[in-house]
């Protein structure tokens, strides 16, 4: 049987605009993938497990995140209670387009995950694993996160990686480039923001991209735009797509819930690995799927000032 498995950090978003806050949630890239997972494929698909593997302080804001996942159909146990530390916070600045503006208050450098708890996760072929921003990449937890990733690999799971490269860790890029690398090696599936390649590479040139710096590495890319154009690459296959125009509240979460869409995608439609050796293929058709759920998970997220998708989505996908 199938699981989807987390791997990020969690944090409380507070959302502002006018400079006065209108709303706290929990969030987190990954973690706001998971979310709306638990509100699709937890209540469609029962039978797959989700589960997070994240660290949170001990905190008051930790108690929320954490029951918060539980009542989402999100599995808890393999989430790290950091004692004495408090859980990180992100600060979100609507501006006139309801795009946000961020301030994080996180303390990467003493980030701790249980090495012990998290070895020899049971991963199963045809499992799939989410993982990206600076979590994935911090040098300070890599002992813990590599390892996971590999035997993820190994076992013939499908790897989704979202790079999620803030300019704020641009002063990092020396110390994580490898490890950039080394993720993008491991996943069956990267999907990477116009921002993230000007700050990891100087170009948005999706095509020069793709060439120079994924394939050699992974078969199948995503290039997502904001509000222009979605390009998908894999050995070849070079399509363009337009996001699904809508009236937006919030953009924030509208990449991680595109991801959601994909994951929800491939286990809807039973896409899967031929063997643990194999790559996992994706032609044009299949891509047009996971396109076109994605469109609609990242569509609806831009509604609210919520960063997945509301409990109601289900009913119209």
């Amino acid at each position: 049987m199938r699981k989807i498995i987390g791997i990020g950090e969690t944090v409380l978003d507070v959302i502002f605009h006018d400079d006065l806050p209108k709303a706290a949630v929990p969030g987190g890239s990954t973690f706001n993938a998971l979310v709306s997972l638990g509100r699709t494929v937890g209540v469609e698909f029962p039978f797959v497990p989700i589960t997070m593997i994240t660290e949170v302080g001990d905190d008051h804001i930790g108690d929320i995140v954490v029951n918060f996942m539980s009542k989402n159909h999100i599995d808890t146990s393999n989430v790290v209670r950091n004692k004495g530390t408090q859980t990180h916070i992100s600060m979100a600045f609507l501006d006139q387009n309801n795009d946000a503006q961020y301030e994080f208050y996180k303390d990467h450098a003493h980030a701790q995950l249980d090495g012990e708890k998290s070895a020899h996760f049971p991963f199963l072929a045809n499992d799939i694993v989410i993982f990206g921003s600076f979590f994935a990449i911090n040098p300070v937890i890599r002992n813990v996160t590599l390892p996971l990733l590999r035997e993820a690999h190994e076992a013939g799971a499908i790897l989704y990686y979202d790079i999620n490269f803030r300019k704020s860790h641009i002063k990092d890029l020396p110390n994580v480039m490898e490890n950039i690398r080394e993720n993008i090696k491991l996943c069956d599936i990267v999907r990477g923001s116009a921002d993230d390649f000007r700050y990891l590479f100087g170009t948005t040139d999706a095509k020069e991209i793709y060439e120079k710096h994924i394939s050699p590495l992974c078969p199948n890319f995503i290039f997502t735009s904001g509000a222009e154009a979605i390009e998908v690459f894999s050995p070849g296959v070079h399509s363009v797509y337009r996001p699904l125009r809508c009236k937006t509240v919030s953009t924030i979460g509208a990449g991680d819930n595109f991801n959601a869409g994909v994951v929800y995608a491939i286990v809807r439609y039973c896409f899967t690995k031929d063997d643990a050796e194999s790559a996992f293929e994706i032609n044009e058709a299949c891509w047009e799927l996971l396109v076109r759920k994605a469109r609609h998970f990242s569509a609806a997220v831009c509604r609210s000032l919520d960063n997945y998708v509301d409990e109601n989505f289900i009913k119209i996908l």
